[in-house]
């Protein structure tokens, strides 16, 4: 059975995409089999990756709606070992349409525990906010990837995010852990980004990864190419960064396999 990781915080623009496509595609160049399902409404993961949303494909709304099986709705992207299943503005309204349909919490683990045994990873790129949508990726998920942005009032919605957490583990998940928290868009130059670094490993310890992801202009150009900053310039210092990243991820993967 894969690894599954929700990538989440309630706060937007902190990077949680970009960390998406970019640990996702580094997890594909060391040889795993990687599925990213991207459950935002916006879709940015699905653009970041060229996948056109426009016309009739399947998306996760139709999986979690039942719709349609996980199978169908799975999009290869140019990358070996890389898969999609794109989002849809759809997911906006999918909260209200569960609201009536039994083990609502649930329907995307049910979709992925059926048809999901051929990938050693699945990333799910979730929304920012604690809406259904966003439930069900955290009681699918084995651990959650925390992207917290350098800035004064990161920590604030991370603690908010923290309880969640707790609440889908005490009532629907008990297995689901904090895999880590990465550092994002980090500006050296910055006194601002050291004082929110040192916070944040002063109150999370060592689940805080020693890679931060700094501010960098290559990162932001690259989703309008399509394409993970892996792809659009391997040799730019948040390439380097993220495969820095995905090496602690992978590596405490094994840990908390071990556990």
């Amino acid at each position: 059975m894969p690894r599954i990781l929700a990538i989440a915080n309630r706060k937007g623009g902190v990077g949680k995409t970009t960390t998406t496509v970019n640990v996702a595609t580094a997890m594909a160049a060391a040889g795993k089999k990687v599925l990213v399902v991207d459950l935002d409404p916006q879709g940015n993961a699905s653009t970041s990756m060229g996948v056109n949303k426009k016309g009739s494909m399947p998306s996760s709304y139709d999986v979690i709606i039942g719709n349609t099986k996980l199978s169908q709705a799975v999009v290869w992207t140019e990358i070996p070992n890389f898969s999609l299943i794109p989002s849809s503005p759809d997911l906006a309204g999918a909260e209200i349409e569960l609201v009536d349909v039994e083990n609502r919490e649930f329907r995307l683990k049910q979709a992925l525990g059926k048809e999901a045994v051929n990938y050693d990873y699945i990333l799910i790129d979730c929304p920012p906010s604690l809406s259904l949508v966003t439930i069900n990726a955290l009681v699918a998920a084995d651990a959650v990837i925390v992207p917290l942005q350098c800035e004064f009032l990161a920590l604030e919605g991370v603690t908010d995010l923290i309880r969640n957490i707790n609440q889908i583990k005490k009532r629907f998940n008990p297995s689901l852990a904090l895999h880590g928290v990465v550092l994002t868009m980090y500006d050296k130059r910055n006194n601002l980004s050291q004082m929110v670094e040192d916070d944040v490993r002063s109150f999370f310890g060592k689940k805080v990864y020693n890679t931060v992801i700094p501010r960098n202009v290559r990162i932001s150009e690259a989703p309008s190419h399509g394409k993970p900053v892996l792809l659009y310039d391997f040799k730019c210092p948040g390439s380097q960064a993220y495969i820095s990243l995905t090496g602690e991820v992978l590596k405490r993967e094994k840990e908390l396999i071990a556990c």
